[in-house]
């Protein structure tokens, strides 16, 4: 025969709620006691019935076992309390690095010349060597870029000035060529006919000339 299932829920019946509760107290303090003897553990148990009255279990004391837990709780609401070592950590680095903030930023005012009301002569001077160190400096990299420029421009001008030269050079070549070499096609009658048209020379008559070309003589 299979054991039932009780549903858990308050018994309305007083009486059957009364044997419940007496069956099953004895069998929490039992089943406590065996805890504690074979885990070795410090157990305390305290119970009230509906009826008020209190029932307790203790393996040792239960006034010692309260105490023991009061003390736990406060010890943890303190480590709540206090900043654990990373936050702290966390917390003098943000501070530091604060501080030089504001370290740097004066020391720039001061560069620029403001606040200097609190600085006294020795601070002065090593403001004024920070300043003559960084001024020689500017006009350092200054007079670099500026002789950068200047071989940049004095690069290009000297290409400029060879390529007008060879344009000048083909240009010049391109005229003589034309110069030189006669018109292609102009045969040699037509430089006869430009011949005869103008005045013969000295020595030459019409008839040599009309006998050399084909022509018939002049009447």
């Amino acid at each position: 025969m299979t054991r039932q299932k009780i549903q858990i829920k308050k018994i309305d019946n007083t009486a059957a709620r009364q044997v419940t509760f007496s069956k099953r107290r004895r069998g929490l303090f039992k089943k406590a006691h065996e805890l504690s003897t074979l885990c070795d553990a410090e157990i305390a148990l305290v119970v009230f019935s509906a009826t008020g009255k209190l029932f307790e279990y203790s393996s040792t004391s239960t006034g010692q076992v309260i105490e023991r837990r009061n003390l736990q709780s406060e010890r943890i609401n303190g480590l709540d309390r206090v900043p654990s070592l990373e936050m702290q950590i966390e917390s003098s680095a943000h501070a530091m690095l604060g501080k030089e903030i504001a370290e740097k930023t004066r020391e720039m005012r001061q560069l620029r010349g403001e606040e200097l009301q609190g600085l006294n002569l020795e601070e002065l001077k090593h403001l004024e060597k920070l300043l003559d160190a960084g001024l020689s400096r500017v006009t350092e990299t200054k007079d670099e870029r500026f002789l950068k420029e200047i071989s940049n421009l004095k690069r290009k001008g000297a290409k400029l000035m060879e390529e007008n030269q060879q344009l000048k050079q083909q240009i010049g070549n391109s005229s003589m060529d034309q110069a030189i070499v006669p018109q292609q096609g102009q045969s040699s009658e037509s430089t006869a006919h430009v011949w005869i048209s103008a005045d013969p020379p000295q020595g030459y008559n019409n008839s040599d000339i009309s006998l050399r070309l084909g022509l018939p003589f002049p009447n």
